[in-house]
Formats: C-alpha cells, structure tokens, sequence
C-alpha cells in the first residue's frame, strides 16, 4: 500500500481495503476449497457432455478465479495513505463543487469505486472516470472544463477538496 500519484495507484479506504482482503481470503480459501468439491463429485456422477451440475461449478470456479485476479491486482497497487491537505483535488479526497451558474455545492470522494459499498453517506467516483480526470488536479478556487455524458460542456468550481477522514 503505497502513495502514488500515478494513475495505476487505487485509492481505499482503510475499511474497504480490509473488506477486500477478507473477500480475498475467503474466495481463495473455502470458496475455491467448496468449488473444487463441487465438481469432483460433479465429475463422478458420470458422462461430463450432459452434466449440468458440473458445468455450472466449472463456470462459477471461472468467475471466482477472476474475481480472485482483479482482488489481487486491486489490493495490490492500493493505497489507504491520507492524502496531502493542500486544497487540491487527488484520490482520497472529499471534493467539494458547485457547476458554474448554481450555488447548491455538491461533494464526492474521489476513490475506487469499491469504496461506495462501505461509505454509502457520499457518492465515491473513480479518478479515471470523465468527471475524476477533469477534477484531478484542479485546486480551491478554479473552474474546470467538463464534458457530460450527453455531450454538454459544464464548468465546474471547486469550491474546496480535503482529505477523507472517515
């Protein structure tokens, strides 16, 4: 878990790394212990072209398996290092905006998607995500140029950008 700036550096929080890890643990362990299980005896009850059983377990061995890749490479290039208090907008970041023209100021933690399953009080958007990587970078005070998802240009103003403590 180290504190990059670079965009292959995920960001979480202390409590979604350690949710992670555990998801980690368990699918690499009984999980994968149980599947494995599953189609032996799958395979014992005979001719594999018709074996429904065992298909489903081979299928569900291959998710798991992936999911196991993506949990390996997720925690390792996280980081759960606060981040500097400088008012710039960066991953582990609550940022606070308004879009130009309205006073209602919106915030965000700027992290790994995984995060909103565990902070469910705050919307959690990827760094790489259109509005993240206009974000990104941007300090207290400046507007940035954004591009929505239907194609309208919106400037937005940071009105503040402070490390997540939650």
């Amino acid at each position: 878990m180290t504190q990059s700036s670079d965009q292959s550096t995920i960001w979480l929080t202390r409590k979604t790394f350690d949710r992670l890890q555990g998801e980690l643990e368990e699918r690499t362990g009984a999980v994968r212990a149980e599947l494995v299980e599953r189609i032996s005896s799958s395979r014992d009850e005979g001719d594999l072209k018709e074996n429904g059983g065992y298909h489903a377990a081979k299928d569900e061995q291959g998710k798991n398996e992936a999911r196991i890749r993506q949990l390996e490479e997720m925690l390792r290039s996280a980081s759960t290092e606060p981040s500097l208090d400088d008012g710039v907008v960066s991953p582990g970041k609550v940022v606070r905006y308004r879009y130009a023209g309205d006073d209602e100021v919106e915030q965000l933690l700027l992290g790994a998607r995984d995060i909103a399953d565990d902070e469910s009080d705050i919307e959690v958007i990827s760094p790489q995500s259109p509005l993240g990587s206009a974000l990104v970078g941007a300090a207290k005070g400046q507007t940035v140029d954004f591009t929505a998802p239907n194609g309208k240009q919106l400037k937005i103003e940071i009105v503040d950008a402070v490390p997540y403590e939650g």
